[in-house]
């Protein structure tokens, strides 16, 4: 048998292909369509910049926003560190939303009840307690033989009559310090309360130009780690921290462990009792949830180790925070990484997560209207062939009302227009047939002169044919 030509069978392919195209193209474009609204709305690609306040220069918030930042960088998002007076700035920051600002780090109790106003933090989200701030009140044990006759300070009510750095305005060490003196019936003013920034106030300290320095900060702060080194200087023990804590809800009672800080010089030599706040992150919750939970999983790596004041795995939590929790962080807390971060890239797995139920939503819905698919294109390639038998059946019931002549020019005007239809090799029955039914009515018209001994014999008598339809 001779093979078809080759242009013949890619010309039918492509018809094929064409006429598949046209019909489900439709179809897919419906859904692209709903694909892209869904993506819209739910924007699941996260901003590729954020700006984190943090606080002042070489504290243990800066500290903590550097390691942040690297964290951040490895997954494609830039973290701007904004440098900040402390936690009350931070808290500030946050809370106008013109700032610029998409999370920060806050220290528990920086709010001042003149500053408690209801409905302040809305919008406000919280992504978890990090890990406690004790409150460093170093000062020089020459002062306290000076101003005490005795080396040691054993009472905040003995400030009375020091020089003390207790932070800038925007700090939440100098707020907290307000308290704790107001607490232990010490005026302000019954002492000298400076406030310059960190670096010029350590150099202030040890100079001797102050008696003692108050910093809010985590051990990992460098000044804290060089005034715990520092011959002369010495660390305030809070004997009375468990009475601290719970005068102020907001505070822990802690112990910094003896030798913590140099085992082999067995510093400190003692236990240490201090009070500590509990830092925590705060974002606007306006903020892109896969940026929350990048940001819940750099804080499981920074502070999930153990440290000075507790063990591995303590930190960070949902404990101690009066800001609602972010349901990023909760689930988080709850589940660990989610699934599919465990196995894809972080983009991908946050595309395919955020965009999971939207897919099933429109799966379920296309899928049934897929049904249509197949009739629509059985009526397509049909309809080639089925629209010539209209003009086909005018011309039958003609017969007879018009001149042959007339008729016959039509349907072989017919027959020509038929005989250029491409249809699938599937759907070829129907077109061979229809051109049988045009042979059929060509029999039933009346023989021109010359004609109607071939009629005779080639195509029987036209009143024996069946009429059409």
């Amino acid at each position: 048998m001779k093979q078809p030509h080759m242009p013949s069978m890619l010309r039918h392919t492509r018809v094929s292909v064409h006429d598949l195209l046209a019909t489900v193209g439709p179809f897919v474009l419906l859904a692209l369509l709903l694909l892209v609204i869904a993506y819209w709305l739910l924007n699941p690609t996260p901003p590729r910049h954020m700006v984190l306040a943090t606080g002042a220069e070489r504290g243990a918030y800066a500290e903590f926003g550097a390691r942040y930042a690297k964290l951040l960088a490895a997954e494609g998002i830039k973290v701007e560190l904004r440098t900040t007076q402390g936690a009350v700035e931070n808290l500030s920051l946050l809370r106008d939303p013109h700032s610029g600002v998409d999370a920060a780090f806050v220290q528990g109790g920086v709010e001042s009840p003149e500053q408690a106003v209801e409905g302040a933090d809305e919008g406000l989200t919280s992504l978890g307690s990090l890990f406690y701030e004790p409150v460093w009140l170093f000062y020089r044990e020459d002062s306290a033989r000076r101003l005490l006759n005795q080396p040691t300070l054993s009472s905040l009510a003995q400030l009375k009559g020091w020089r003390v750095q207790g932070g800038t305005d925007g700090s939440g060490a100098r707020l907290l310090l307000r308290q704790l003196l107001e607490a232990n019936e010490l005026d302000v003013d019954a002492m000298t309360l400076l406030k310059e920034p960190t670096t010029p106030a350590v150099m202030s300290f040890l100079d001797g130009s102050s008696d003692a320095i108050v910093f809010v900060s985590a051990p990992e702060s460098l000044m804290v780690q060089m005034l715990l080194r520092t011959p002369g200087v010495r660390l305030f023990d809070f004997a009375q921290s468990e009475a601290y804590a719970r005068r102020f809800s907001f505070l822990s009672a802690v112990v910094l462990p003896r030798g913590i800080v140099d085992l082999a010089k067995d510093q400190p030599p003692h236990n240490v009792h201090m009070i500590a706040p509990t830092a925590m992150l705060l974002a606007r919750d306006s903020t892109h949830p896969a940026l929350l939970q990048l940001l819940v999983q750099a804080a499981s790596k920074v502070h999930g180790d153990a440290g000075w004041f507790y063990r591995k795995g303590d930190f960070p939590n949902t404990r101690n925070t009066t800001i609602p929790i972010s349901p990023e962080a909760e689930r988080f807390y709850k589940s660990g990484l989610p699934w599919l971060q465990r196995y894809l890239p972080f983009w991908l797995a946050n595309l395919v997560e955020r965009m999971a139920v939207v897919l099933i939503s429109m799966i379920a819905v296309l899928i049934p209207l897929s049904r249509v698919v197949p009739p629509l294109y059985e009526f397509r390639i049909r309809s080639r062939v089925f629209r010539w038998y209209g003009q086909l059946r005018a011309l039958e019931e003609a017969i007879g009302r018009r001149p042959a002549e007339e008729l016959r020019a039509e349907l072989d005007a017919i027959d020509g227009r038929v005989g250029r239809i491409h249809i699938p090799l599937s759907h070829a029955d129907e077109l061979y047939e229809l051109r049988g039914h045009i042979e059929m009515v060509r029999s039933r018209l009346p023989p021109i002169d010359g004609d109607a001994a071939e009629s005779d014999t080639g195509r029987g008598d036209p009143a024996l044919a069946p009429p059409i339809g």
